[in-house]
């Protein structure tokens, strides 16, 4: 593999599945052994993946002593990425917490599987999978759109599987381009203004949802697992093939004509979120009631 084009994060092969495109983020290097994987989280990628890592933590208050924390791997390139800081985390922190592993096997085919064993052994990650069939459930009862329903039921089983294992805090893989395209998804599609927040709390479960690569960006990630030659799971679904178009792959295509003219476009939508100027806005909403700017007119 050539080690010249290293950090050409662009050199990604798209395979069409139906009607969706797969990013396959391929390996640049063999792997790595895994000391120096580790090494490289707190060395060349010490600003890009550890820092924002803990500005998130910090800022959002997300880890504290006495926490149990589920840190769920779907055996793509951000979860695992989420499990490894964890653990440099547990090693270097001085909080008292416990971590749990968990992967849900949703019906991966064997070669997804393998591969994520195989991950999950050259990493050090002591993480306990279990079987639960949603992508045929859900393939069932939403023929047509089945992602929002396969997400939800998945959400659904990872909860289930942490509250039983005496968690307090399950941690999901959710990074800073992630963050972005959800909120611009809000607007264009969903016809509201509304992001994907740091940590929140489950309606129906006794367990509080955290977002600790919040700050993480999406290309640092790419960088790591392809520099340390990890072959991460690109594409898990065996669902959507043929059926669902990706309106998350069309934010991200906008995003990136966008970014070329304007570099910190995605750091000024974070912004925004956080600088809702009420006096400006006409209507908004809370789980009780909607309020209009004419109220105090």
């Amino acid at each position: 593999m050539n080690n010249n084009s290293e950090n050409n994060i662009n050199d990604i092969k798209i395979g069409n599945i139906g009607n969706t495109s797969c990013e396959a983020i391929l390996p640049l290097v063999s792997l790595k052994p895994l000391n120096e994987i580790e090494k490289s989280i707190q060395k060349k990628y010490r600003s890009d993946l550890w820092s924002p890592f803990i500005r998130a933590l910090k800022e959002f208050e997300m880890v504290k002593d006495g926490d149990r924390i589920a840190v769920a791997i779907s055996g793509g390139k951000d979860s695992l990425l989420l499990s490894k800081l964890f653990q440099e985390l547990k090693r270097a922190s001085k909080t008292c917490f416990e971590l749990i592993f968990i992967s849900m096997n949703p019906g991966f085919n064997k070669i997804n599987l393998e591969n994520l064993k195989k991950n999950l052994k050259h990493l050090n990650i002591p993480c306990e999978i279990y079987d639960d069939n949603i992508f045929e459930i859900a393939g069932q009862i939403a023929q047509d759109y089945p992602c929002y329903m396969c997400a939800k039921m998945r959400r659904g089983s990872l909860y289930t599987k942490a509250t039983s294992l005496g968690c307090n805090k399950l941690a999901l893989g959710h990074h800073f381009d992630d963050v972005v395209e959800t909120t611009l998804m809000s607007m264009f599609y969903m016809g509201k203004f509304e992001t994907m927040l740091p940590k929140l709390k489950s309606d129906n479960f006794d367990i509080e949802l955290i977002r600790p690569l919040f700050y993480v960006e999406e290309k640092s990630i790419i960088k790591w697992v392809r520099n340390n030659g990890i072959a991460a799971m690109n594409c898990g679904c065996t669902v959507t093939a043929g059926k669902t178009s990706s309106k998350r792959r069309e934010t991200k295509e906008l995003l990136t004509q966008l970014v070329k003219n304007n570099p910190d476009i995605k750091k000024r939508i974070i912004q925004s979120t956080q600088n809702v100027n009420l006096e400006k806005i006409l209507g908004w909403k809370t789980s009780k009631r909607k309020f209009s700017y004419l109220d105090n007119f």
